[in-house]
């Protein structure tokens, strides 16, 4: 690297022609040494000059002949991938070799970069509702600052779902999932968290919120999904039933085990309701 900034000097854009330039120079030493050897002692012989000469200079065309065959393919790379990046950063005034090897670092690093930013997303984001997944829930409660560790856990379980993909098919029930998820999604407030558990199963994290709050909210849904229906099964609005746990700093897994069997309590007391987990005092439709 030395030695490279030192002869930055020769050619500063051009690698390739301050190789030929060093190349030139460090073939014609033995014969430059030679001529002025041949004149300080007054032994210079003219023949032998001349077949020196030519030598030299054959020799001098072979070696850039073969550095420029060497550095086309490189070359022909930079001006590729340069042309690929017109948008990227441009790449600094370095030489052609230079140039390529930069430009290629610089192109494999933003393709890691942009994979595993794929592969992140693909692990924490549910595809097809595109909603946060189990492990990307899990990963948001892990981020979230002391201030906001304390709210309400709620598990939501869709109402005979399985009767959605046996009678109307895997395709409607897909569509059923995503809808009820963009539901979910827009009737919260940002702070909250809003996931696919899993199946048919969803949770939600409450931010702050009391457990009346948190089934307040859900009523709200509850409601607005018996007025306006994401799908109809059996001459049946399509209806949720859920869980409600408050969590407040201490292990969330707790939380979720008791809004889970709040949820099945739920279910077993008629579905389409709501149950708290502290008193499992079930909240029925009007």
């Amino acid at each position: 690297m030395r030695f490279y900034l030192a002869t930055s000097f020769i050619f500063p854009r051009s690698l390739r022609l301050r190789l030929f330039a060093l190349c030139f120079v460090a073939t014609h030493l033995p014969l430059i040494a030679y001529i002025g050897w041949g004149f300080a002692s007054g032994r210079i012989a003219l023949a032998e000059c001349v077949a020196l000469t030519l030598a030299t200079v054959v020799g001098t065309g072979i070696a850039l002949f073969g550095i420029g065959a060497l550095l086309t393919p490189i070359h022909a790379l930079a001006q590729t991938l340069n042309s690929e990046e017109k948008e990227a950063a441009p790449l600094p005034e370095v030489g052609d070799v230079i140039q390529a090897l930069y430009a290629g670092v610089h192109r494999a690093a933003s393709a890691t970069r942009s994979r595993i930013d794929d592969l992140d997303v693909a692990a924490h984001e549910d595809p097809l509702t595109g909603i946060a997944n189990r492990r990307g829930f899990m990963s948001r409660v892990d981020m979230l600052p002391e201030a906001q560790r304390s709210g309400c856990i709620a598990l939501l379980d869709i109402d005979f779902f399985k009767q959605v993909n046996d009678h109307l098919g895997h395709d409607e029930g897909d569509r059923v999932l995503a809808a009820f998820a963009d539901r979910l999604s827009r009737q919260t407030r940002r702070v909250d968290l809003v996931a696919r558990w899993g199946g048919e199963e969803f949770i939600l994290f409450f931010d702050g919120a009391t457990e009346d709050e948190a089934c307040w909210a859900l009523a709200r849904i509850a409601d607005q999904m018996r007025s306006d229906p994401v799908g109809r099964v059996n001459d049946r609005v399509i209806s949720f039933s859920a869980g409600v746990s408050r969590w407040h700093r201490d292990n969330i897994d707790e939380a979720i085990t008791a809004a889970d069997a709040a949820l099945y309590e739920a279910k077993a007391a008629g579905r389409d309701r709501i149950c708290r987990a502290a008193r499992l005092l079930a909240t029925t439709r009007p």
